[in-house]
């Protein structure tokens, strides 16, 4: 459990949700910098008080609270109290939420969204520890069972149609090409200059157009996408040092440096806990930060 006299982060993958990352932390001074999850992101607040940026505005969330974020939107997290915020967090992937839901919607009924950031909902947070609990216990049953259960709350209570961001000034087309050109070049990507031309398109319009669909610039999109590309390498057992140059950072250091911000625990401690299937300590104050 955490404590207020340090950090911790402890993550872990269970057989029985082989789609849904856990991570039971507790930070002071570290902070995430803007970054994105391609995953829902459901942190059950267990101590003191988180504050992040979302959707342009800074929410607050504390004990008993239920912060929840949807895929691909731009957040930051820090302490909004001296002693920091302690949380046990769900990281499911799309894919296992629409498995989940299937039997309890229409369909064709699309992508689930949150419509909220912060929940005041006490079966809610239950349920987020009951997974975290039978994860635990390596009971797989009650892990799955509960995960379903807390899917069919958040659904019943939580959830809004998906709201889809519109480029402006270049053109939706001009930005969703510039997106697979990046996905396509993350090792050698293109300059401002020679995206936007590839793209047909100036480079400050696309440059704002890009910043309005996605909520980040080119560069800092790209930097999630190494992430994202690095998490996928490590959950395939490469050496963080190979997927930090596979996906285009400079070296390990670097890799690690942008993971921490957006994942919250080294590259390393991933891919150790997601080939182990078990709840992995990490290193406590000092490994965590930026």
């Amino acid at each position: 459990m955490a404590t207020l006299s340090a950090e911790h982060a402890t993550f872990s993958v269970h057989r029985a949700l082989p789609q849904v990352e856990l991570l039971d932390a507790h930070y002071v001074e570290h902070a995430f910098g803007r970054h994105t999850h391609d995953t829902y992101v459901v942190a059950a607040i267990t101590a003191g008080v988180e504050e992040f940026h979302h959707g342009g505005g800074v929410e607050r969330a504390g004990v008993g609270t239920v912060a929840l974020v949807n895929p691909e939107t731009v957040v930051t997290g820090h302490a909004g109290v001296p002693e920091g915020w302690g949380y046990r967090v769900l990281y499911p992937a799309v894919e296992s939420v629409l498995d989940a839901a299937a039997d309890l919607r229409p369909a064709g009924a699309g992508t689930p969204a949150f419509s909220t950031a912060v929940a005041h909902d006490g079966e809610l947070a239950r349920l987020v520890h009951a997974v975290h609990g039978a994860v635990a216990r390596d009971d797989a049953l009650a892990a799955s069972t509960a995960f379903r259960l807390l899917v069919a709350r958040l659904l019943r209570a939580h959830s809004a149609p998906r709201a889809v961001r519109c480029a402006a000034s270049a053109g939706a087309s001009a930005v969703a090409e510039a997106r697979e050109l990046l996905r396509a070049r993350l090792v050698d990507p293109p300059g401002l200059e020679e995206l936007a031309a590839a793209v047909g398109a100036r480079p400050f319009p696309l440059l704002r157009a890009f910043r309005e669909a996605h909520g980040l610039p080119p560069h800092a999109w790209l930097n999630q996408q190494r992430v994202a590309a690095a998490r996928s390498l490590l959950r395939r057992d490469v050496p963080p040092a190979e997927a930090a140059v596979a996906v285009g950072f400079v070296d390990q250091a670097h890799l690690a440096r942008h993971f921490r911000r957006s994942v919250g625990v080294p590259p390393g401690a991933y891919r150790r806990a997601v080939q182990e299937r078990t709840r992995l300590p990490v290193a406590a104050r000092g490994t965590v930060g930026a």
